[in-house]
């Protein structure tokens, strides 16, 4: 199994994946939310030119928000940099299209997307559509060695629907799933493999990153510890954050247990005094996956956490991350804040003794 690391880009987070990769992390995964992180490709650039060995990943990417032909440039443009360490991963948008006003792009409209960079990182001609008209395009001039589009970059897709893992089978691409607990992954992943097979697939060649957010505890009763509310509270979180809009804009598919359904009504309350009235969103996803904002700290409960998180002692996560993968997940990559880089140092302890 492999070990990664999901971070809220900066102008300095190069440190933090630097220290990763000294740990003996494997992967660096970077947020693509325009209005609330710095820009994901400078960020990746940084890490690119300070790192070695650890393999760096969009994380994800929004197809919307970004043409098809400048993501392949910049890719490629990494590729020179990391030459067989850069990944693209791609969703269909969360904060980074709610923070503008917009629900998630059409999976349909994603596929499309990706093909289009995937046709061009192969250094072939490809229709793409651009402005409402189909256009052909390609690299110009690829022979000049400007980029690289001779290593391959693997295609990584956040499908959290039935339908998106299907899309996801059909085209073979490595597949990152939202973890919060080992029941919603099992049956995420036993629903992943059904599709897997039914495209004609072998499971046995199914990538899956558990992509989780969560906190090593100091002490099995710490769950209600200011440190642990710090670390693993920003993921949970989250799940209050899309809920309060589900009507505006849909879900993207996270709920609490019926016993904490409580919470996300008292939150909905907060969001209802959000101001301006037509874009709570950008109250509603202020430091999204950094810190837990004054206002809701007291709904983030230690039973909110251990519900939604993969948190834990460090015995508790190593039989966590075990289980992960003997379901079938290949990669583990959890959230350290930029605020709380020390986080790694916690979390390269507990991958140490997987």
């Amino acid at each position: 199994m492999k070990f990664g690391i999901n971070i809220a880009p900066s102008w300095d987070c190069w440190k933090i994946v630097k220290r990763a990769e000294e740990l003996g992390f494997d992967h660096a995964s970077f947020i693509d939310s325009q209005l609330i992180n710095a820009d994901m490709f400078v960020s990746m650039t940084a890490a690119a030119m300070k790192t070695d060995r650890i393999h760096l990943s969009t994380g994800v990417l929004i197809p919307s928000n970004r043409l098809a032909p400048v993501s392949a440039s910049a890719l490629a443009t990494l590729n020179a940099l990391a030459p067989g360490r850069i990944h693209m991963g791609v969703g269909t948008g969360f904060t980074g299209r709610r923070t503008m006003g917009l629900g998630p792009m059409k999976l349909a409209d994603m596929f499309d997307y990706i093909e289009v960079v995937q046709e061009l990182l192969a250094g072939r001609l490809v229709d793409a559509e651009i402005e409402g008209g189909m256009r052909p395009i390609r690299f110009m001039n690829p022979e000049l060695e400007l980029i690289n589009i001779h290593d391959p970059i693997p295609v990584h897709v956040s499908a959290l629907g039935p339908r998106g893992r299907r899309m996801v089978a059909e085209h073979g691409y490595r597949w990152t799933n939202t973890v919060g607990n080992l029941d919603h992954a099992q049956a995420t992943m036993d629903n992943m493999k059904q599709a897997w097979t039914e495209a004609g697939r072998d499971v046995a060649n199914l990538w899956a990153n558990a992509n989780c957010g969560g906190a090593v505890l100091n002490k099995p009763d710490d769950w209600d510890a200011v440190y642990v509310r710090a670390e693993a509270g920003p993921s949970s979180a989250i799940i209050l954050h899309n809920l309060a809009e589900e009507a505006e804009f849909g879900s993207i598919g996270h709920k609490p247990p019926p016993e904490l359904q409580k919470l996300v009504d008292q939150y909905r309350e907060i969001y209802e005094g959000y101001e301006p009235v037509d874009a709570r969103y950008l109250a509603n996803h202020k430091n999204h996956l950094m810190t837990v904002r004054p206002e809701e700290e007291h709904l983030i409960t230690g039973d909110f956490i251990r519900a939604t998180t993969i948190s834990g002692t460090r015995e508790d996560l190593r039989d966590k991350i075990r289980a992960l993968g003997d379901m079938g997940y290949s990669l583990f990559s959890t959230h350290v804040r930029a605020t709380r880089p020390e986080m790694l140092e916690g979390w390269a302890d507990v991958i140490e003794g997987v």
